[in-house]
């Protein structure tokens, strides 16, 4: 098990930010012997598809270099415009071949970890230049694991090479009593063979040094209980400072609620214990809205500032604990409180016609109707 610095146990698993932050930072599992894999396979393959095509091409080459008349061998500004053409013909003999190499350089850095461009990364680091530090990663563990992992890479290319050679001895030397063309198309078929033999040797290697490199990468980044604790701490915030968050936030909106009071209609009360206040626009059609509630001190509040402003107040305990509990600020009461609330704003406009000196003066509010289901008892 990894330890800290501070040599506290690393047993937690890396979590979803350390891995991000380790992106960034250009640090994710890399294997150099899948990139050799890749390309060396990849090369070999080519060589073998592509062989006779260059080994023609190439043989062309040398042909026709080789019998130049002598007026252009004599021909000093010839010579510039023949060399030309013979690197042109060259460069589109090797084409494929390179092509194939490039594409397997780009493949195998990004078969483990995937594509990353870290600009993190490329910045120097005088830590990279300490030479202290740097007699540390060469006796380190994972210094140690590279010289056996060469060691064994060595052995096993040794091993394939010999039996590569004694399996192609006949063809090696059949060669020498070939004609020229013929032997060089020969030599090209040995060589990409005995290539492709060697480099699936590397297939060992990299089986090996995939999940070894997998697992270095992930004890790197293990963390400690505190580590854990300290990053959801930073990520979802301490709670001191979220409870003051939302402490300001209840502020803020409980401020906005008290300045919407004066533009109610009416303010129903329990009377003491919750407070209402809702507004009804003829014009747009729509349910009455709630504009404000709260209980206890806020429903005093509530309570005070309707009367500031000279906002209806009444006392309904059964309509106020139902609206405070059913519906939620800026939003439209329930289908089931329509004809309680229509009731209530027919009393508000006939007492207000009545303070006008337009109308009687009405009766006491009648007993409401609130649906089973939207009645809160205390």
């Amino acid at each position: 098990m990894a330890e800290s610095e501070s040599g506290a146990d690393k047993s937690e698993e890396p979590t979803g930010k350390r891995l991000e932050e380790s992106r960034k930072k250009g640090q994710i599992a890399r294997s150099k012997e899948l990139n050799t894999l890749a390309v060396t396979l990849t090369g070999t393959v080519a060589l073998i598809i592509f062989g006779a095509y260059m080994g023609n091409m190439l043989m062309d080459i040398m042909r026709g270099n080789f019998s130049l008349p002598r007026d252009v061998l004599m021909n000093e500004g010839s010579m510039a415009q023949y060399l030309l053409a013979s690197g042109k013909q060259a460069l589109l003999a090797t084409q494929p071949f390179l092509l194939a190499l490039l594409i397997a350089s780009i493949a195998g850095p990004i078969a483990l970890g995937g594509w990353l461009f870290s600009a993190e990364a490329l910045q120097p680091k005088a830590s990279r230049m300490n030479p202290l530090a740097g007699l540390k990663r060469m006796f380190s563990v994972q210094a140690l694991a590279e010289l056996f992992k060469a060691l064994a890479k060595f052995l096993v290319i040794l091993a394939v090479a010999l039996v590569v050679i004694s399996a192609d001895q006949d063809d090696l030397l059949a060669i020498a009593n070939e004609p020229v063309e013929p032997a060089i198309l020969h030599s090209l078929n040995v060589v990409g063979w005995s290539a492709f033999w060697l480099s699936c040797g590397l297939i060992l290697i990299a089986a090996v040094d995939v999940p070894f490199q997998l697992w270095s990468h992930k004890q790197k980044l293990m963390m400690t209980k505190q580590e854990v604790r300290d990053e959801y701490k930073d990520t979802e915030g301490k709670p001191e400072v979220k409870g003051r968050i939302r402490q300001l936030q209840r502020e803020m909106a409980e401020r906005r609620m008290m300045q919407s009071v004066p533009q109610a209609d009416v303010v129903i009360t329990n009377p003491t214990h919750f407070a209402v206040a809702l507004k009804y626009d003829p014009e747009k059609g729509s349910a009455p809205l709630l504009l404000a509630k709260g209980g206890d001190f806020l429903a005093l509040k509530i309570r005070e500032i309707a009367q500031e402003h000279q906002v209806m107040v009444l006392e309904s305990p059964a309509l106020a604990r139902a609206v405070y509990h059913s519906t939620e600020l800026d939003q439209e009461i329930p289908a089931g409180l329509y004809l309680a609330v229509a009731q209530v704003l027919a009393y508000v406009y006939q007492l207000r016609q009545f303070r006008a000196g337009k109308g009687k003066r009405p009766g006491p509010l009648p007993d409401l109707p609130i649906p089973p289901d939207l009645r809160r008892d205390t």
